[in-house]
């Protein structure tokens, strides 16, 4: 980026219409928060500063506030530094009362004495930025593990000396769109304190902000230039059973959910550590937890501008609301103690015609197409309300704060993008191609068709009706037509390809037809054959690329693992390299020409990680490809048959597949979809599960009754070893007999249910 080109254009017009007396409002109460922490814990304190008074404890109940807790949960205002578990707090005290040292180097000592050199390497750091030494901070190796809390630390004691980012991420960001050092520049060893003065002295060089303090600065970046992308996740969480809790969630600024014995959210570092804890408190629910873990995980790390539907059963809206405070545990309250701060805008309130099946869970995820529904129908009913004030690009969004589109980052759509589609799209901007793996079913190949529509601009069309996705997908798989004048006998032929080439890899396919070799064809009179070279799907994609540098060509690579990878690319696999596409070329062995990679192609490969007969992928193709796990979708089962959740059907399925073969070996939600849409009735429900289901899970077992005993239960025949044949009605009534009510429980909240894991007699 030349100079901060992309941040000078249009700088003026962004100041002009930034609100800073809003953000002097919020500098003046992030400097009493940073009085608080000056009045609690004084520069000239830290030298004998006790580990209980600096440390973050399990649940809050100490005397006073330790500085850990004042960092995360006490200076919001001033910067977060929340979401994540405790372990950027250097040491802290587990859930389970045991002192927890992050930095390798001093884990072999007493706590006392690892906590003795954390705090020595703080009073050198404080030392050193007093001093402007500030070269001495990236000598200091334990604070390396707390680079957040390091660096908000300091802001604190210094504060016209550091900006009010602790996000690494974000810093770097901020740094790129100032045209300081490339993203690639950063490493491990660029510490986030470092990169926040090299930001602090590139705002320097802008005059526009003379006189600013670095807050109203803060608040103009993120106003304008959020690095977090305007489509994240958005969540449904119910506030209690039928709503009970809601007055207090709407009156209080929050949000509130159950699940207290667990204890504080922040002293679990992975999901699998949470889903421990719950199956610990609730056994029968195990099948469920490991779903419910990743679940209150995301609700910890709730950031300030995402955005949260409040609802009361499976079908009323009550609020969507907008964070501004980060995850906390009421140990005062005595129920739902996990709490976030929540800033609420009740127009939204609202009731649908149907009931979304999924919202019977305490969080569910709301898809696109649905927050799209409820803004348009608070919309249209404000414009019914309010006739002719309303203009036709709809009213705004009072109370919900929206990420302001001014400047867009360089290659980023401009329509919002579900999540799997942004990751995907991160990876091939920063590796060129991907390998989409996982079980069957799980939407590989659908997700890679998303994608194409998101790089050829239709983004919007990605949850459009079937008959209107295949319309244009089909479009952008046609290949143009050959010119006039090109493909006779002799004559060099127009490269043509189509801006997305699906190809299938299969232990037949070879280099020849992927990049080039000799083909059978008719000689000029028609009259026999002769061998030809001609150019493989490749070849022939990156020679319309080179002449349409500004479009983005895409192959799709269905199946690749079943091919004999090295083979089919040969020396091209070399050139896949995102630094050497355009600028290094190879010689081709069979033609000898000259061949390079255009920077504007991208590939895309589906791996079903099911497949027995999968080969080994070598490490050099590896390092080539960016690698991204397509797990079921449970969400996406937004239905249910004969009072059988989907959902929990999956679910339950899964957790005994995973007991028994192993998380490679699930199902996906594809089974139980049909046009894209949840299975509705018994005879759908029994066609699925009898003809597509069952022998899948058949040939997972390898024809073993013992094993399609342990998966399907009761529903195969203890005689035959056969899966049972009923009625379809009968069938949905058998699967939640098997599947949700014995030995899977689900975490609900709604319509008779309750918001604890629970054992359900059926």
């Amino acid at each position: 980026m030349d100079e901060g080109g992309q941040f000078r254009d249009g700088l003026a017009a962004r100041i002009a219409h930034f609100d800073r007396e809003g953000a002097q409002r919020a500098a003046n109460l992030a400097e009493e928060e940073r009085q608080q922490v000056l009045a609690l814990f004084p520069l000239e304190s830290w030298g004998g500063l006790d580990l209980e008074r600096y440390a973050l404890g399990p649940d809050g109940r100490r005397s006073g506030l330790s500085f850990c807790r004042l960092m995360e949960y006490g200076t919001d205002n001033f910067g977060s530094i929340r979401g994540g578990s405790a372990a950027k707090h250097i040491v802290y005290q587990h859930r389970s009362g045991q002192w927890r040292v992050v930095p390798i180097a001093l884990r072999g000592l007493e706590v006392r004495e690892a906590w003795a050199q954390v705090r020595s390497e703080f009073v050198t750091a404080f030392d050193a930025a007093r001093k402007g030494a500030y070269e001495v901070l990236d000598d200091l190796e334990s604070l390396s593990y707390g680079q957040a809390l390091t660096t908000k630390a300091l802001a604190v004691y210094f504060p016209g000396e550091f900006l009010p980012v602790f996000s690494a991420a974000h810093v770097r960001h901020f740094t790129a769109l100032l045209g300081g050092r490339p993203r690639a520049a950063y490493s491990s060893g660029v510490r986030t304190w470092r990169a926040n003065r090299e930001l602090l002295e590139l705002l320097g060089e802008y005059e526009e902000f003379s006189g600013w303090s670095p807050h109203e600065v803060m608040e103009f970046l993120y106003a304008f230039h959020d690095p977090r992308p305007n489509d994240r996740v958005i969540w449904k969480i119910a506030p209690g059973e039928r709503a009970s809790l809601w007055d207090d969630c709407l009156q209080n600024r929050r949000i509130r959910i159950a699940w207290d014995e667990v204890g504080s959210l922040v002293q679990y570092e992975t999901d699998q550590e949470l889903k421990a804890a719950l199956d610990q408190q609730w056994p029968r629910s195990a099948g469920g937890n490991l779903r419910l873990a990743r679940q209150m995980l995301a609700f910890r790390d709730l950031e300030r501008g995402d955005l949260v539907v409040a609802n009361r059963g499976k079908s009323e809206v009550l609020a969507v609301g907008t964070v501004v405070g980060g995850y906390a545990y009421d140990s005062d309250a005595q129920t739902h103690r996990h709490t976030v701060g929540v800033d609420w805008d009740t127009s939204y309130a609202q009731s649908f015609d149907a009931p979304r099946h999924a919202w019977q869970q305490t969080l569910a995820k709301v898809p696109g197409s649905l927050m799209r529904e409820i803004r348009h129908r608070r919309d249209q009913r404000e414009a019914d309300e309010l006739p002719g004030l309303v203009s036709d690009a709809g009213v705004g969004e009072p109370g919900v704060v929206e990420t302001a589109a001014v400047v867009m980052g360089p290659g980023l759509p401009d329509e919002e993008l579900p999540d799997d589609v942004r990751k995907v799209w991160d990876l091939l901007e920063h590796k060129g191609q991907v390998v989409l793996q996982g079980p069957p079913g799980t939407g590989k190949t659908r997700l890679a068709l998303n994608v194409a529509l998101a790089l050829a601009g239709h983004a919007d069309l990605i949850e459009a009706a079937p008959g209107e996705r295949a319309a244009v997908l089909a479009k952008l798989s046609a290949v143009p037509e050959e010119a006039e004048g090109t493909g006779e006998a002799g004559a060099s032929e127009e490269p043509r390809a189509a801006r997305l080439t699906m190809v299938t890899f299969h232990p037949s396919y070879g280099y020849e037809d992927f990049v080039e070799g000799f083909r059978p064809d008719t000689t000029a009179d028609g009259a026999g054959l002769h061998l030809k070279m001609k150019d493989g799907v490749f070849l022939r994609v990156c020679a319309a690329a080179k002449k349409a540098p500004d479009d983005i060509y895409l192959i799709v690579v269905d199946e690749i693992n079943r091919g004999d990878l090295p083979r089919i690319l040969g020396e091209l696999i070399t050139l896949l390299e995102l630094d050497k596409r355009g600028s290094v070329s190879i010689t081709l062995p069979t033609s000898g020409r000259q061949q390079t990679v255009p920077p504007n192609v991208r590939i895309i490969g589906t791996m079903n990680s099911a497949d027995r007969s999968v080969g080994h992928i070598d490490s050099a193709i590896r390092r080539r490809f960016a690698f991204l796990d397509v797990p079921p979708d449970l969400d996406s089962l937004d239905g249910e048959v004969e009072g059988l959740g989907l959902a929990s059907l999956l679910e339950g399925l899964n957790e005994r597949l995973d007991a028994q073969f192993g998380p490679n070996h699930l199902l996906g939600q594809a089974y139980l979809l049909a046009d894209d849409r949840p299975l509705a009735t018994a005879e759908q429900l029994s066609h699925a599960f009898h003809h597509e289901i069952v022998p899948l899970v058949t040939d997972y077992c390898l024809g073993r009754p013992e094993m399609l005993r342990a998966v399907l239960g009761e529903l195969v025949d203890d005689r035959t070893g056969r899966v049972v044949q009923t009625n379809p009605t009968d069938l949905p009534g058998m699967l939640a007999k098997v599947f949700v009510t014995v030995g899977t429980a689900q975490a609900v909240d709604e319509d008779g249910a309750s918001a604890e894991p629970q054992w359900d007699e059926g």
